[in-house]
């Protein structure tokens, strides 16, 4: 490990993080506790000085559950989104999502809480929601992605519209694990997993605008689009592999590679530089793969599998 690296500990376990994707200035993340205790979950804001290699941290309460995923809005820094498990009056538990506002102030001494900005009620829409995530360039829009429907909410006011919902339809009782925006075909695409397959929905009308099947052999855990490569999409699932996908072209995909000795979790492109891809897993590693072949400034297609040598990968 790097000299210069930098640990910050948490009292409670936590699997939630996120980067404040509208902080352009400075190196923030936002992760969430997942305490059994449920008024003991709290949202840590973490800001990190390359320049000095110090971070700085704001925390915050969080007692209505123990947090499964954070997601922050790509326009307003100050906005972020739960998914978390809530304990009933009744002592059952249940999935809930809300749109939560940072302080502007912040008070380096105290827990502070956080402003409650928009209820999202998924009641009669599915039993579990798998993320909330946030429009990239409409402020008052956002999806919420339950285990059968594709939510789209108006987010302007504090209780959550519903503008459209879109069920997953299919034998078997089929169930969505995640979704991402499509950030090009002016943002007005939504891909969600489901099983081992992809679908992504025209969310003007709730269509289904593509899909790609069997992009795995086992369970779809996670997808991420390339901002700089409009046809790109990153999947990775249970079968250990890291795909990338033309949609344009599915009959197979023109990336793939399998580094992982277990499940991948989560994939994610740089938005910068895109030939990077970052990957994490329950090996209890997390890897940085330079695929260069397939990144936009490359302009070569065809398939690169894991016997490429031209690609290196770094464990972190």
């Amino acid at each position: 490990m790097d000299d210069n690296s930098v640990i910050y500990g948490l009292e409670f376990q936590a699997r939630a993080l996120a980067s404040q994707l509208a902080e352009t200035e400075k190196i923030k993340f936002i992760i969430g506790t997942q305490s059994l205790k449920q008024a003991n979950n709290q949202i840590h804001l973490v800001e990190f000085n390359e320049e000095i290699s110090t971070i700085k941290t704001s925390v915050f309460h969080h007692p209505d559950g123990e947090i499964w995923k954070i997601t922050t809005s790509p326009i307003d820094a100050l906005k972020l989104a739960t998914c978390y498990n809530s304990v009933t009056n009744e002592s059952s538990c249940t999935m809930k999502s809300a749109i939560l506002k940072l302080p502007v102030t912040e008070n380096l001494n105290n827990i502070d809480n956080l402003e409650l900005a928009t209820t999202l009620d998924i009641s009669l829409l599915g039993s579990e929601i798998k993320t909330t995530e946030f429009h990239p360039i409409e402020a008052n829009k956002s999806v919420s992605v339950t285990d059968s429907h594709v939510v789209l909410w108006d987010i302007s006011e504090s209780n959550g519209k519903n503008i459209l919902s879109i069920p997953l339809e299919g034998k078997n009782n089929p169930k969505f694990t995640t979704g991402k925006w499509n950030p090009h075909q002016n943002c007005n695409q939504f891909t969600a997993a489901t099983e081992t397959h992809l679908k992504t929905y025209d969310v003007r009308s709730g269509d289904l605008a593509w899909n790609i099947d069997n992009v795995h052999s086992q369970l779809l855990r996670d997808i991420d689009y390339n901002m700089n490569k409009q046809y790109h999409i990153a999947t990775c699932g249970d079968d250990g592999f890291v795909k990338i996908w033309d949609f344009r072209q599915t009959s197979q995909p023109v990336y793939s590679r399998s580094d992982h000795s277990h499940w991948v979790w989560c994939v994610r492109f740089n938005h910068f530089h895109d030939q990077l891809i970052l990957t994490a897993s329950s090996d209890a590693r997390v890897l940085i793969t330079s695929a260069a072949s397939v990144s936009s400034e490359n302009n070569s297609e065809g398939c690169i599998t894991d016997e490429n040598e031209d690609v290196e990968t770094k464990q972190m």
